[in-house]
């Protein structure tokens, strides 16, 4: 669990129509030896990526959204009846699930189960387990305040929820603030006993897969210094409360969009999030820590690798177990570096399979086929490519003329996927003129 770490998320098209060896391998190379892949739907896991990752000895957590998903393919019929109610409806394509709704939980704790019990990842992770929304009551993105909500706080408290809307109400949350303190714990206690319910609950994660690593995630943002308690009142996130009541492996603290979306954010942002770690340091002083940060999600703050390099050190000098971004191929790295053959094998006297840093498109091959060259003990020729193919990173070249000795294969100017990336409308990259890559004897 310890070391650098990377999201991903196999349903964006950078993945599609190549293997998931050549996904693996690309990630692997990069040099991650941690993937958290994420769970978009439960329903919809490529397992052989997962065999993949784990033939390289790579260790791999399940990333489960905690509040809602993005697809409801394959979900029970009565998904509807679950959402959770905000002060103003939101259309952003994102379903969002009450705490508060049993049949939610119960089939949630079911579908995870599940999903350990069919897959052999190594950790389960509940991730943004929060109510919406930073700031969320002026701007009505704010919730649960739906009937399940209100109906489990009567029964709970034996008064009416908080008024969000009506400041003549007495009611008004800013009125009656002790009804609101206890709305505030209320909210609390339904994000940490929903985490601990998926993990310790009977049928749960734990009970299911005994040697599953767990890692608990919360939210961390600058935003003055009563971030953490402004946090804990708007969107019912307590770190230290919630690793009490969970007992994880790892903590993660999530990058909030407020400091994701700033186009000038610094590479060492993090060391503003020292509160929310001596918040958790002062109760659980041996837990391991990570860090994420959001590398590109909005064109606008695409992070290079400079940047990356940055976020990366310092992640290491604050003492942080491990680090990770959203997402492997959005990041600025995508965008800013040339295809880079790293490496050959040699599959047989006429085939060899080259390994890039990333992507490469199938046409740019075969347009400079006539253009791989030859060098060996001092001389160039051309190679005499008589077949190739890509999948994913990877190109497949043969021909009949290969020296059966070690040699130098010279790689022509072809370029990567820009139509693949979020950001389609960008330039392509070429490879750098003179790229050569060492090709192995063949021992066949």
């Amino acid at each position: 669990m310890h070391g650098p770490s990377i999201q991903v998320d196999p349903l964006f098209p950078y993945y599609a129509n190549r293997s998931a060896d050549s996904i693996a391998e690309e990630v692997l190379l990069a040099g991650y030896r941690i993937v958290h892949y994420f769970v978009v739907n439960e329903n919809n896991i490529n397992a052989e990526l997962l065999r993949a990752f784990h033939r390289r000895g790579m260790f791999v957590w399940a990333l489960v959204l905690g509040n809602g998903t993005f697809s409801t393919e394959g979900y029970p019929k009565e998904w509807m009846q679950w959402e959770m109610k905000l002060l103003k409806p939101v259309e952003d394509g994102y379903r969002r699930f009450s705490y508060f709704s049993r049949d939610y939980v119960r089939w949630k704790k079911r579908t995870i189960a599940e999903l350990l019990a069919r897959y052999p990842f190594d950790g389960i992770e509940i991730a943004e387990p929060y109510f919406p929304e930073w700031d969320g009551i002026r701007r009505g993105v704010y919730g649960d305040v739906g009937p399940m909500a209100q109906k489990t706080f009567m029964e709970l408290h034996g008064c009416r929820m908080p008024d969000f809307v009506n400041q003549l109400s007495p009611r008004y949350y800013k009125r009656d603030t002790a009804t609101y303190t206890k709305w505030v714990e209320f909210r609390v206690d339904a994000v940490n006993g929903f985490v601990d319910e998926m993990i310790n609950g009977e049928g749960g994660a734990r009970d299911v897969r005994p040697d599953i690593r767990t890692a608990t995630w919360s939210l961390a943002v600058d935003d003055g210094p009563d971030s953490a308690s402004r946090l804990r009142e708007m969107q019912g996130l307590d770190a230290p409360a919630m690793i009490a009541r969970v007992r994880p492996d790892l903590h993660m603290l999530q990058t909030h969009w407020p400091d994701w979306v700033k186009a000038r954010l610094p590479g060492d942002y993090i060391r503003s999030y020292e509160p929310f770690v001596r918040d958790i340091r002062a109760s659980h002083p041996l837990l391991p820590l990570g860090v994420q940060a959001d590398i590109g999600s909005a064109k606008t703050m695409i992070k290079d690798r400079r940047w990356l390099h940055t976020f990366a050190g310092t992640a290491n000098q604050l003492g942080y177990a491990t680090w990770t971004a959203y997402e492997y191929h959005i990041g600025g790295t995508m965008y800013e570096t040339r295809p880079v053959p790293w490496k050959a094998v040699r599959i047989s006297l006429t085939e060899v399979m080259i390994s890039f840093n990333k992507r490469i498109d199938p046409g740019s091959c075969t347009n400079l086929q006539q253009l791989f060259g030859v060098y060996e003990a001092g001389e160039h020729r051309p190679a005499g490519i008589s077949h190739l193919q890509t999948d994913g990173n990877r190109l497949f070249v043969r021909s009949p003329i290969f020296p059966a000795g070690p040699f130098e294969l010279l790689i022509p100017a072809i370029r990567d996927t820009p139509e693949l990336w979020l950001f389609k409308d960008c330039k392509a990259n070429e490879a750098a003129p003179g790229s050569r890559v060492s090709v192995p004897a063949c021992l066949v």
